[in-house]
């Protein structure tokens, strides 16, 4: 029947040959009568309505309308007179309405069609002669919108885009709105200059010239001006992409205001550290840990070596000869290199003009910025030391016969004049058998007669024992040999004694 009205309304050979031309194309392509008839659909029109033919496409209007819902792309549904098909039989021109069909039944949309209208008029009759809807199925374009409107939505990573062809606000994401406080409402339809995102950017020329050609815009760090009047700092970077058919420029941002806080505390930090540095009344330097390069000191060190800033920073503590001995600097470096932290460390340093300086030493692991470094302070116990040694040359004046000490007098006395023996060096091997014994007797406190009486022998060889313990022990008084001796464990205790010393000494 419907074939039979699609005749009758063709008389004219150009509306006979309409079904020829369309029937191949990509769009779908349906015809209607201007009584409301639909005469003809071609299979991409159909296929577009998951149908085989016109009649479960529907006979009339009113058919097409009750076998297939429509709604715009906000959800809202198209009223009766609004359908596309209504409107065209009403002879209103349209283009691009874009509508999401729903099969009757059924909840959920299965096409979104983009719709336009045409009206065929015969040449000599104002009236028209057939009216046309043709069809897109933009299902897929929207559904990749889709996709990406909730991934954009859902990305924490602060995004908006803004369209080219006015620089306008189309969308913004959460985490925009997050990061700086502005509300949706205030961004949406503003423009680049309004909330401008390349506030302060380090390559702002550069970053508007690719924009205005809608190329992309480098990465660069820039700051944003805040609804309260402060400001943040990001990094932020543009894409260009199209939403629909409109080039836009997708605008990303990376939050750097975590990142400058930090810095800012850690550089008040040093600067505090620096002041209390420069201002401790203790000797103290830091030093790279690899390398051990000195790089820099504070006042109270360069008082207590003599030497300037320039002459010592960036150098080896080694090239300076700081330490006393290269053993010495061997030791203190050995341990920093092992992880360890040195504590009241005793050892000698040299001064600038070449003056011993008895320091204890301690170390601390830091880190300045990303650099491994270890503080050095030095405590100057020159003076101490010397007071010390005072005390024992005065009492060894007096007292000089050792028979006088008890033994715990005698080993403070020892510890005392040598409280960080090295026990490397001459052993106990070194010495004969003789010497072990004057030594031995030596440390149980026993002067050169008593000595020379229980090992009978005459005073002057007791004396020549002596002389030669000193020059293979390195010292040169009596109580350094004891020290030296109780440093290894020898005490002299199996070394008998005159039973008359014995006595006196009881």
């Amino acid at each position: 029947m419907a074939e039979a009205a699609f005749k009758s309304l063709r008389e004219t050979a150009d509306l006979r040959h309409l079904r020829q031309i369309i029937v191949g194309l990509d769009e779908g392509v349906i015809l209607i009568d201007p009584d409301q008839s639909l005469l003809w659909a071609n299979d991409a029109a159909l296929a577009m309505h998951g149908v085989g033919d016109i009649a479960e496409l529907g006979a009339t209007v009113d058919e097409y309308r009750a076998r297939f819902q429509l709604r715009y792309r906000n959800n809202h549904r198209v009223e009766a007179d609004d359908y596309p098909i209504e409107r065209v039989v009403a002879g209103d021109s349209f283009s691009e309405v874009v509508v999401e069909v729903t099969v009757a039944g059924e909840e959920s949309p299965r096409w979104v069609h983009q719709v336009r209208s045409l009206v065929l008029n015969d040449a000599d009759d104002s009236e028209p002669a057939c009216l046309v809807l043709i069809i897109q199925d933009v299902s897929a374009r929207f559904e990749a919108e889709d996709r990406f409107e909730q991934s954009f939505n859902a990305n924490p990573a602060p995004a908006i885009i803004c369209r080219l062809s006015d620089l306008r606000y189309v969308k913004v994401n959460q985490g925009f709105l997050d990061m700086t406080g502005h509300h949706r409402d205030q961004v949406l339809c503003r423009t680049v200059y309004d909330i401008d995102v390349l506030r302060g950017a380090e390559k702002r020329d550069l970053a508007k010239e690719r924009l205005g050609e809608g190329r992309t815009v480098p990465q660069m760090e820039a700051e944003l001006e805040l609804p309260d009047g402060s400001t943040k700092l990001v990094i932020v970077a543009g894409q260009p992409i199209d939403m629909g058919d409109q080039p836009c420029m997708l605008f990303t941002f990376a939050d750097l205001e975590p990142r400058r806080k930090a810095e800012g505390a850690l550089r008040h930090s040093e600067e505090r550290f620096t002041r209390t540095f420069q201002m401790a009344p203790v000797p103290m330097a830091i030093g790279a840990r690899d390398g051990h390069l000195l790089c820099e000191v504070n006042a109270s060190f360069t008082q207590m070596t003599g030497y300037g800033v320039t002459e010592i920073i960036g150098r080896p503590l080694g090239d300076v000869q700081l330490w006393e001995s290269d053993a010495t600097r061997r030791q203190i470096e050995a341990a920093i290199d092992g992880g360890r932290d040195l504590r009241a460390h005793e050892a000698r340093i040299h001064a600038r003009d070449g003056a011993a300086i008895d320091c204890l030493i301690s170390t601390e692991a830091i880190r300045l910025g990303d650099d491994a470094c270890v503080l050095w302070a030095f405590q100057d116990i020159t003076q101490r030391k010397a007071t010390e040694l005072e005390l024992v040359e005065a009492i060894e004046a007096v007292m000089k016969d050792t028979s006088w000490f008890s033994r715990s007098i005698m080993d403070k006395l020892a510890r005392l004049r040598a409280p960080q023996t090295d026990a490397q060096g001459p052993g106990l091997d070194d010495l004969t058998a003789r010497e072990r014994d004057v030594l031995g007797l030596i440390c149980r406190g026993c002067d050169d007669k008593t000595i020379a009486r229980t090992l009978d022998v005459a005073s002057n060889t007791v004396r020549n024992h002596v002389a030669r313990i000193y020059a293979k022990i390195g010292v040169n008084r009596r109580i350094a040999a004891v020290a030296w001796a109780r440093a290894r464990g020898f005490d002299g205790e199996g070394v008998a004694v005159d039973k008359h010393q014995r006595e006196t000494a009881a």
